[in-house]
């Protein structure tokens, strides 16, 4: 795996000739190779904001969790909602990490689903679950063990798209 990361000029030390523009252009072997100033981000219980092209070719922002194991993105859905079926049509998903106490402390991550996992598969289906209650825990720190936001009138069923990162962009300090 080889992931290209583009570091823009930030302002977290003044302005500088070129702000805001690609300062620098790397690679990284692995998501855990990347700075720990942006890889917090990542850590972190923050929400991010995912992007999906929406039914009429219009971005559609969502904000939610953000998890990863390993050098795979995660992403978990209801299968009901429209935005599933939005990843299912075009899998190329643009996830934004930002730092709530800092706007100019960011990073952005473009990534492809590999692998799509339901919560019924009868092999690997406890997997998306157990994925789910672990996120639960990491953002709803008094919630329980459980995620306890299932659609009450229906049996809500999940789904676990596994996304390869395929470029990512950072900006600023903490």
């Amino acid at each position: 795996m080889t992931v290209q990361v583009a570091k823009f000029l930030d302002v977290a030390n003044g302005l500088q000739p070129n702000q805001f523009t690609v300062g620098d252009k790397t690679q990284i072997s692995s998501i855990s190779d990347l700075d720990e100033t942006y890889k917090q981000l990542m850590d972190k219980p923050l929400a991010c904001v995912m992007a999906v092209m929406g039914g009429d070719g219009r971005p559609n922002l969502t904000p939610m969790w953000f998890d990863y194991e390993g050098d795979k993105v995660l992403i978990n859905v209801a299968s009901h909602r429209k935005k599933t079926g939005w990843i299912r049509d075009n899998p190329q998903v643009t996830i934004l990490i930002m730092n709530p106490e800092n706007m100019y402390h960011w990073m952005s991550i473009k990534v492809t689903v590999d692998r799509e996992i339901s919560e019924d598969d009868p092999n690997e289906g406890a997997r998306v679950t157990e994925q789910l209650n672990r996120i639960w825990q990491k953002y709803i720190t008094d919630g329980g063990d459980e995620y306890g936001l299932r659609d009450p009138s229906m049996e809500e069923r999940r789904v676990l798209f596994e996304c390869t990162v395929d470029k990512i962009a950072t900006f600023g300090q903490p």
